[in-house]
């Protein structure tokens, strides 16, 4: 592979060819995808700063690393000698600093913008999907960082055995999350694309299942002469799919190119073989929880295999991988309890943390604490939410996490609370959670959500470890 490309090549690229000058200003720069191009900027030299709605432990730790964050939509705050902006499309149009940038032509670009001309030059493996992106992304950067193959990683999440979502790499490889929101992942140009998930979603932007899935179908229309796709077995307009080389994957489908077989549970961790077309890698271990985790494993073998990585280094590899935080993450693993957190906003995602929690643990009740993220998706896919939730044997429901929309007339958790079959349920707010929890001390505690449901982790966790 080539060395990693010259941060002022990156930078006349993005300016379009001349000469750039101040520091990089990120509207937004506490969310998970921004705050890894900012510490990429700021691990290059270039001064850094940003604004971002509330603190969170992930700013906290911007700023010890020496990125200035404020928390006020003020344009007195805000760096005016940016060369270049950088901003989300979550950032509301009527922002007052949006605008101020606008309105005084700096140079500004979005988030995908800025990652795709970052990695222009890379050989790259992009992983999409409405779930599953954010693990199988870190698994594989992990056994490329961790076999000494290398890799620049750009991540959704932030990997338990670095504590980071961002590292750089002399060797000019990216991995990078191609997120479905705002058709961001269209910006990217893989030689690797793997494809996790296509279920509804994002329907405030893409208004149909049908137009979002188009436009999975124009990403893999995105991956460059030669490249190759690895997409999960039976995903909608499989046929549709672009791609010279394709393969398919399954956690046991026998139909698919590449599967795991021979799982085995052994003291909460997976024991599996993995068969690819004539290939096998036998005795891998699975160190997390969640079967769908075994699917993620298959098709990071199969990324791992066919770049070249030896089958023992991706065995010691996988084994090692500690996860994401936030992606069935165990807050508490004790004989009396198990806590489990878990970034899970969509039916499906809620699904497989439910029924891989109850698998390594069928002789718990199982009790969830749940936050809707977004008044829209909660409207869109009530029922699959009921369904899902349905699964636990106790569900406390918390409030709707607005995120970037205003309230739906009508759309509250309630309508999820109506849905479920689950006897034991209730919607209360999180101080009332806490209190519930202090009581009853569940053995099996999932705590889901994509909003500001991980402020009640360490409360919760406070609880257990003082029992």
């Amino acid at each position: 592979m080539k060395e990693q490309i010259n941060i002022s090549e990156v930078l006349k690229s993005l300016t379009g060819g001349k000469s750039f000058s101040g520091s990089v200003y990120f509207l937004g720069i506490g969310g998970i995808g921004m705050s890894a191009l900012a510490r990429y900027f700021n691990q290059n030299g270039i001064k850094v700063s940003g604004y971002d709605k509330t603190p969170t432990t992930l700013t906290e730790k911007l700023e010890a690393e020496g990125i200035a964050v404020h928390f006020d939509d003020n344009i007195d705050l805000a760096d005016k000698d940016a060369g270049l902006v950088v901003y989300t499309p979550a950032i509301p149009t009527d922002h007052s600093e949006l605008i101020f940038f606008k309105e005084k032509n700096y140079l500004l670009l979005k988030r995908s913008d800025v990652l795709g001309m970052i990695t222009k030059s890379s050989y790259n493996i992009c992983v999409a999907g409405t779930h599953g992106k954010t693990t199988t992304s870190a698994m594989i950067a992990h056994i490329l960082r961790d076999s000494g193959y290398g890799c620049n990683a750009f991540l959704g999440g932030i990997a338990a055995n670095y504590e980071t979502n961002f590292w750089s790499s002399e060797n000019n490889v990216s991995v990078a999350e191609a997120d479905e929101y705002d058709r961001s992942f269209l910006k990217m140009c893989p030689d690797v694309a793997v494809i996790t998930s296509m279920d509804a979603d994002h329907l405030d932007i893409y208004g149909s299942e049908q137009n979002m899935q188009n436009a999975f179908v124009s990403f893999t229309g995105k991956i460059k002469s030669g490249g190759l796709l690895i997409s999960k077995y039976g995903l909608k307009r499989y046929a549709d799919f672009k791609g010279e080389k394709k393969i398919s994957y399954s956690i046991t489908d026998e139909s698919a190119d590449a599967r795991a077989k021979n799982i085995v549970i052994k003291n909460g961790s997976y024991e599996f073989d993995i068969v690819i077309k004539n290939y096998a890698l036998n005795g891998v271990q699975l160190n997390m929880g969640g079967r769908h985790n075994i699917e993620n494993t298959v098709a990071c073998v199969v990324v791992a295999n066919q770049i070249g990585i030896s089958d023992d280094k991706i065995k010691s590899a996988v084994g090692s991988f500690a996860g994401v935080k936030r992606r069935f993450e165990y807050v508490i693993k004790s004989v009396d309890n198990v806590v489990i957190d878990d970034y899970a906003h969509h039916p499906e995602e809620l699904r497989a943390l439910i029924t891989g929690a109850k698998e390594l643990y069928p002789e718990r009740n199982c009790t969830v604490v749940f936050q809707p993220h977004l008044f829209s998706r909660t409207r869109d896919l009530a029922q699959g939410f009921g369904e899902a939730l349905s699964l636990a044997d106790e569900v406390y429901l918390l409030p709707i996490y607005p995120a970037r929309e205003e309230p739906i007339k009508g759309v509250s958790s309630e309508i999820l609370f109506d849905k479920m079959r689950t006897m034991k349920k209730k919607v209360m707010d999180k101080k009332d959670v806490i209190s519930e929890i202090k009581n009853s001390r569940p053995s099996l505690l999932i705590i889901a959500g994509a909003g500001d449901i991980d402020t009640i982790v360490e409360p919760i966790k406070e609880i257990f470890k003082g029992k």
